[in-house]
C-alpha cells in the first residue's frame, strides 16, 4: 500500500533529518512508529500521506509513484488514508457529528446518505451521546475519538495516527489502542507514531524504529 525505497529527506539546505529509509506498510498490517522527540516520526507520516515529497528516493502509494501523481488524482488518494493529528483539528463551531461528517459533506453527499452511518460510528467510539455538543465542551479524551472518528469515516485503506494517545491518561490509552486493535482486525492497514513504550507493550506489532534520522524495523 504504501513503498518507500532509499528516502531521504531535508528541509531547505539543512542536512537530512531523514535518510536512506526503505519499507512497506502492507494491506491489513499493523504498526508503531516510534523514536526519541524530534527523531522525524511526524516528518514521515507527512510522507506517506504526501504531504510532503522525499528529497530523493521513490515513494509509491497504491501503486502510484509519488512524484507523478496529478493534482486532480490527490483528492481521490487522500480519501483512502485516514488521519489523527495531534492536535485534533476540530472545528468549534460544529457539533461532534458535524466534525465527523464533514470530510463526506466536502465531497458533495447529502445527510440524509451518511446520517446512519456517523451516528454509528460516534456510537463505536463512545459518542453517541456527544454527538450534537461542540468541541470546547468535549474532554480531551473525547476530542481525540472524535478525531479519530473523522479519520474512519471515509473507510480508509490505511490510517495514520500521530501521538494519538498523546493528551490522555493511561486508562483512556488502552482503550483507544483496542479501538486501532478492532479496526486493524476488520481490514485497515494501521500506523500509530508515538513515543509510549508501555503503550506498545500491550500489542505484539511490527515496530518502526526511528534514530538519528535512520529506520530499524522490529517483526
Amino acid at each position: 500500500m504504501i513503498k518507500f525505497e532509499n528516502v531521504g529527506l531535508r528541509y531547505g539546505l539543512g542536512r537530512e533529518v531523514l535518510s536512506d529509509l526503505t519499507f512497506q506498510v502492507a494491506p491489513h498490517s499493523f504498526q508503531f512508529l516510534t523514536g526519541s522527540s524530534g527523531a522525524g516520526k511526524t516528518s514521515l507520516l507527512r510522507l506517506m500521506l504526501l504531504s510532503l515529497r522525499p528529497t530523493r528516493g521513490l515513494v509509491r502509494v497504491f501503486d502510484k509513484e509519488a512524484s507523478t501523481i496529478l493534482p486532480r488524482q490527490m483528492p481521490y488518494i487522500r480519501r483512502k488514508i485516514g488521519v489523527v493529528f495531534q492536535d485534533f483539528r476540530l472545528l468549534d463551531h460544529l457539533t461532534t457529528f458535524e466534525n465527523v461528517a464533514l470530510p463526506l459533506q466536502v465531497r458533495g453527499q447529502m445527510e440524509t446518505s451518511y446520517r446512519h452511518d456517523v451516528a454509528e460510528l460516534l456510537k463505536w467510539v463512545g459518542l453517541g451521546e456527544r454527538m450534537h455538543v461542540l468541541p470546547p465542551v468535549l474532554s480531551g479524551g473525547e476530542k481525540q475519538r472524535a478525531a479519530i472518528a473523522r479519520a474512519l469515516i471515509d473507510q480508509p485503506d490505511v490510517l495514520l495516527a500521530d501521538e494519538p494517545t498523546g493528551n490522555v491518561d493511561p486508562p483512556l490509552a488502552r482503550r483507544l489502542l483496542r479501538l486501532f486493535i478492532e479496526l486493524h482486525r476488520s481490514g485497515t492497514s494501521v500506523v500509530i507514531a508515538t513515543h509510549d513504550l508501555s503503550l506498545m507493550d500491550q500489542y505484539d506489532a511490527r515496530r518502526l524504529v526511528l534514530n538519528e534520522g535512520r529506520l530499524q524495523i522490529y517483526d
